[in-house]
């Protein structure tokens, strides 16, 4: 007889944000920290990516908080600073987590390679690994994922599109 999991789902809001690029979508939980932003076109890759950061995961429709709605919407009018100041949380393994974080910290208008950022972390060998963790970054923009390029600036893996990623670089004032 197959073992059942016990573990109860994971309850999250799932809003939509109109932006220029396409309509995001804003996974958020009972706190109102962004768990996952994604676009309407990639919902599968966003619910699979939920999945295996949280298992079970019980999706229902509920406004994200208006301050996150205000500033992703600022940030598409060109307040970019806007971004610093949205709450969020992730799964994921440390690894994961750390080049995440260190996604955070690039500012906008500014790209890194892969492998610059693996430096960054201190683990200058890991720039496969650092492009794994990148490809499976749940929360798009916010943890700007488009900001790394190749290592001879080429423009390469967005899990929303090269011309979603090409879009918010030149938005930044990245010259691609």
């Amino acid at each position: 007889m197959p073992i059942r999991s016990t573990k109860l789902p994971e309850r999250f809001g799932l809003d939509r944000l109109a932006t220029p690029i396409g309509t995001a979508l804003l996974v958020t939980d009972a706190e109102g920290k962004l768990r996952a932003l994604d676009w309407h076109d990639y919902e599968h890759r966003m619910r699979e990516l939920l999945r295996l950061h949280y298992g079970t995961v019980d999706l229902s429709d509920r406004p994200a908080p208006a301050e996150m709605r205000t500033a992703l919407s600022r940030y598409f009018e060109g307040e970019l600073g806007q971004l610093s100041g949205i709450a969020w949380r992730t799964a994921g393994t440390p690894f994961q987590q750390k080049v995440w974080t260190a996604l955070a910290q690039i500012p906008a208008g500014t790209t890194l390679s892969y492998g610059a950022l693996a430096a960054t972390i201190g683990m200058p060998n890991a720039i496969r690994a650092v492009g794994h963790a990148n490809g499976s970054n749940p929360i798009s923009v916010v943890l700007p994922c488009h900001r790394l390029i190749g290592a001879d600036g080429s423009l390469v893996k967005y899990g929303g599109g090269l011309a979603r990623k090409r879009w918010l670089l030149r938005h930044e004032g990245v010259e691609v």
